[in-house]
């Protein structure tokens, strides 16, 4: 519909620098749900703005999700399809006291963050910044990240939702809404009520560079090695002390060096990647994350991992270990591959808003790749933020409408094809 394409009046920029100065970071050491309280602190305010705009039952439950439904205006029979964000941030870098700066009409240039000026965003380190030339980009200030991931996301949807009901002419089924908690920390579709949400299908918007749709996510485990050692008084310890410490800093020097680590991989490969560690003489503890586009060859990764560890403890006579393996969420291809629709509309859809389409894997997870075997097929769209997770986080204010442009041509399209 040429219509959409023609809409200007935008608030995207306006909310999303609403609600990333909104703490809502997430907590990994918290059992609740949501881990952190002060997450509902925006879904609180998500709400009210859905009320406002005539969305009547938007509603935040008791485990900090956010639901709502944008009445359909067709007589047709259209799948019920959801888009979905999440309110949290990622504990790697506060989310406290964000100060978001509009850098109007970019040119080019590194830009220097005005309250950590060894903060800089370098056009050289950066590639994506090449598409932003005239262009206007949000930073944060340099002491925190800024939120993109996924405030970016959540600000399309709400301007996307005031768009479809100030606009009855652009055509669509019944459309749900859901925000969730705690996506940063895995746990972002843990109590989901999907009887009550009600969608056929989904996407998350939750994804990078303008133009991108993904459909395919690592498969992902958790491992946790607990190392039992003998403890004893140091001074009386001669061939009798054996140290977990020791033994997990000897199996983290004994993983590989040149693969199947993070820093070493790239595209479809996978790795197995410490991300904790502590103990004492008599227990230590090590986790780690296990990740692979084929699901498959978690098994084999983990039985290196398994094998690196027994290699280790023949050196240690008395030690023992435990090696727990938590499985955590699975490609989302292997559900998505069943529903090629999904895709084709997402495809279109970004066509349409005047992008050109690009089908791509994600090095990582979405609330989409659980919600994808929950029953809830669900690919992931961009929302336009880039350097996730850190101070040099930044968002293009036109790549955000594009996105708003994005999800109004997905719901128009669902009606028209129908």
């Amino acid at each position: 519909m040429n219509f959409i394409n023609k809409i200007t009046d935008f608030t995207v920029s306006e909310r999303f620098q609403r609600y990333v100065q909104i703490d809502t970071e997430s907590d990994p050491k918290s059992p609740t749900c949501p881990s952190s309280e002060k997450q509902k602190n925006l879904s609180k305010l998500l709400v009210e703005e859905l009320l406002e705009m005539g969305i009547s039952d938007a509603e935040l439950d008791e485990n900090g999700y956010v639901y709502a439904t944008i009445p359909s205006n067709t007589e047709k029979q259209v799948p019920v399809i959801c888009f979905c964000s999440h309110v949290d941030t990622s504990p790697d870098c506060s989310g406290k006291d964000v100060k978001p700066i509009v850098h109007s009409n970019y040119r080019g240039q590194n830009i220097v963050l005005p309250e950590d000026s060894s903060v800089v965003i370098r056009f050289d380190d950066h590639p994506d910044l090449a598409d932003q030339i005239g262009k206007d980009i949000i930073t944060a200030s340099g002491t925190t990240l800024l939120g993109a991931d996924d405030k970016a996301g959540v600000a399309e949807i709400m301007d996307a939702a005031r768009l479809l009901m100030k606009h009855p002419e652009i055509k669509h089924g019944d459309i749900k809404i859901l925000f969730t908690p705690d996506e940063e920390i895995g746990r972002g579709v843990d109590k989901v009520n999907l009887n009550k949400l009600g969608a056929e299908f989904a996407y998350t918007m939750d994804g990078e560079k303008a133009g991108t749709i993904e459909d395919e996510t690592f498969s992902a485990d958790g491992v946790k090695i607990i190392i039992n050692g003998i403890s004893v008084h140091p001074g009386f310890a001669k061939d009798k002390m054996v140290s977990a410490i020791k033994i997990a800093g000897k199996i983290i020097d004994s993983l590989p060096k040149d693969r199947l680590s993070p820093e070493t991989t790239e595209e479809k490969e996978g790795f197995i990647h410490p991300v904790g560690i502590s103990g004492t003489v008599e227990r230590a503890e090590l986790n780690f994350i296990i990740r692979d586009h084929a699901t498959k060859n978690l098994k084999s990764h983990e039985q290196e991992l398994k094998f690196i560890v027994e290699n280790v403890l023949h050196g240690f006579k008395g030690a023992t270990y435990e090696f727990v393996v938590t499985e955590q969420y699975r490609n989302m291809k292997e559900i998505l591959d069943q529903y090629p629709k999904i895709m084709d509309i997402g495809m279109e859809a970004i066509e349409r808003a005047g992008l050109k389409a690009e089908r791509r894997s994600i090095r990582g997870g979405t609330d989409g790749s659980r919600l994808s075997f929950m029953g809830l097929p669900c690919p992931n769209i961009f929302a336009g933020g880039h350097a996730f997770h850190g101070k040099m986080e930044w968002v293009s204010v036109q790549d955000m409408e594009k996105a708003v442009t994005t999800i109004l041509h997905v719901a128009n399209l669902w009606e028209e094809k129908a």
